[in-house]
């Protein structure tokens, strides 16, 4: 067996000098080293050997196995030095060219909204917080004084992951925990994702809201009025607004916020529907029940809570009229808002 290793050798050292291309030396590899190569077939006859020639041909079996692999080694980095070398002299580079022009990001107009949002907010004393999107029951639902009843309850307009647990259908929730965790006075306002099984021209099965609260001691309805009229004036620029008469579970009274329509400035168009105005926000001041639900005494402190989709308020501010041109990442678009 230690002739047979020995030719095989040389006859391994003779092949690879021939050898000039990466797939000539793989093949190479798979004749001498592959599980059915010439080394491997020589390796099963130590079956038929002594206990004493074993060591001494397995030895012998080994540095065949090392040379060769080193032989592999050496060739592969002698075929790649002359593939560079070939290609330095093919390929041409006419550096007199101008170089690629590096196309910079920027922020989604949903995300520069939101942050332009939350700026005014802070700029206006009030705090940000977050929450869960996989929300409670409890907090999503309970809590904010909506009954069992309710259609918004049902399955069609909830995501429900179990009986006790959902996608938020709102960032209400996060105004609960804050009111958990804080005591009156204070001001506070929470963005994020929510989630409606809804999906049309004006609809998203995800989306974005904005909602704010405000709770101390003597806050009124004339409050609610002057806070959100000053935040409508800092996104819009000074413009026309009105409150009309509303329901929501949780807040008692209730009302819809309009702005004149920034596209017709009040004149009627399509956007509009022909009525000058444009819907941009509920609002209202908290039931004394979830006053109640977190502790907080109604006959001592007060307060107004106020909620916006972020999609709503970027559709007024760029002209946009579908929804759903914020979710499909079509780059014509979205180069738009650099």
């Amino acid at each position: 067996m230690k002739e047979k290793l020995s030719l095989l050798s040389e006859k391994a050292k003779e092949e690879i000098f021939a050898l000039k291309e990466l797939q000539e030396l793989e093949e190479f590899r798979v004749k001498y080293l592959g599980k059915k190569g010439q080394l491997t077939e020589i390796s099963k006859e130590m079956r038929n050997l002594t206990k004493e020639e074993k060591p001494v041909i397995g030895q012998a079996l080994n540095e065949v196995r090392e040379e060769i692999t080193k032989l592999i080694e050496v060739k592969k980095n002698e075929i790649m030095e002359l593939v560079t070398e070939k290609k330095l002299k093919e390929e041409v580079i006419d550096i007199t060219l101008s170089g690629k022009k590096v196309q910079a990001g920027s922020l989604h107009p949903l995300t520069e909204t939101a942050n332009f949002l939350k700026k005014i907010s802070m700029e206006m004393g009030f705090d940000v917080s977050d929450g869960p999107e996989v929300e409670l029951v409890s907090y999503n639902f309970d809590a904010l004084n909506i009954p069992k009843s309710h259609p918004s309850r049902d399955i069609t307009d909830t995501f429900y992951i179990s009986k006790d647990v959902v996608l938020r259908t709102q960032t209400s929730p996060v105004q609960i925990r804050y009111m958990l965790e804080k005591k009156p006075p204070f001001r506070m306002v929470c963005v994020g994702k929510v989630y409606r099984p809804d999906y049309d021209v004006s609809h998203t099965p995800m989306f974005h809201q904005m909602e704010g609260l405000m709770v101390g001691k003597d806050i009124s309805f004339a409050n609610l009025k002057a806070i959100l009229t000053e935040f409508v004036e800092k996104v819009f620029g000074e413009t026309k607004v009105r409150f009309r008469p509303h329901f929501f579970p949780f807040t008692e009274p209730s009302a819809e916020m309009d702005v004149e329509c920034v596209i017709c400035k009040g004149k009627g168009c399509r956007v509009c529907k022909g009525s000058g105005w444009l819907e941009i926000m509920g609002c209202g001041m908290v039931d004394p029940s979830v006053l109640e639900g977190v502790g907080y005494n109604p006959e001592e402190v007060s307060g107004f809570a106020f909620g916006m989709g972020i999609e709503r308020i970027t559709m007024l501010r760029h002209g946009i009229d579908d929804l759903r041109a914020f979710f499909e990442n079509d780059m014509r678009f979205l180069k738009q808002f650099k």
